[in-house]
């Protein structure tokens, strides 16, 4: 039994052997030396990317059109009554190829300034950065209410600039998500109005009918889903919004 154990703890040593010596070796190495033309240290872009990574969810539903077109599809299923029809993530998908489609020609001006000249090496990581910036300062900016802009440089004490390309990020970010809240919360509100009347007018046909103890909502869903598909309201809603951005002239 003793040589027994013996040759087994012997194999598994040299088994353990065998496995590492066939393992290959891997080095990774980070350098700190920068760019010839200025640019960031390794670590530096490193440390960055990961930031960006992190904030990059954030970054693409606050800056584009994604806030707008989820809340107003919300509102509508809310005014529906359809409970989880359509469910979140078939409306967080349209919403998000919508958002594509409608940032499409921002996306296509930050390759052409942005990215292919850095690519090429003729520009540096902030060069490109700052060149990036600008279409997207650009769509923000046809959006953004001038009144919630003059709030936020009013509440920082800083004189409100005379061209709009002189706008900060800083402020011009949180301007942009005011008004786009506001501009959804008003397109709930109208798609509210219909499916509100339908309700009002099968509650009271049913208390003139004594049907009280009848929920209000089983009767007027039916008629809601009909009024939607006759009037083709996922058409109208997704024009709506499109048109909201200035797309299609």
């Amino acid at each position: 039994m003793k040589r027994f154990i013996i040759f087994l703890i012997l194999l598994l040593i040299g088994a353990n052997i065998l496995i590492a010596q066939s393992i290959p070796t891997v080095n990774i190495e980070i350098k700190d030396s920068a760019d010839k033309k200025g640019g960031l240290a390794s670590t530096i872009k490193i440390a960055l990317l990961f930031t960006l990574l992190g904030l990059t969810p954030a970054i693409l539903m606050l800056t584009t059109s994604f806030t707008r077109i989820i809340i107003s599809f919300h509102f509508l299923r809310t005014a529906m009554g359809t409970q989880g029809v359509p469910p979140n993530q078939v409306l967080i998908g349209l919403a998000l190829f919508l958002t594509v489609f409608i940032m499409s020609p921002v996306a296509l001006k930050i390759n052409e300034v942005g990215i292919i000249p850095y690519n090429k090496g003729e520009i540096n990581e902030m060069e490109a950065l700052k060149r990036s910036a600008e279409p997207v300062k650009k769509f923000m900016l046809s959006q953004t209410r001038e009144k919630d802009l003059a709030l936020f440089y009013k509440l920082s004490k800083k004189k409100f600039p005379e061209k709009k390309e002189d706008v900060s990020m800083i402020t011009l970010i949180p301007s942009f998500i005011l008004s786009e809240l506001k501009t959804a919360f008003q397109i709930g509100f109208l798609l509210y109005i219909p499916f509100l009347i339908i309700d009002v007018i099968v509650a009271s046909i049913l208390v003139s009918l004594g049907m009280i103890f009848l929920p209000p909502i089983m009767v007027s869903l039916p008629f809601k889903i009909v009024l939607f598909i006759l009037a083709d309201g996922w058409f109208l809603i997704t024009n709506s919004l499109l048109r909201s951005f200035g797309m299609g002239g």
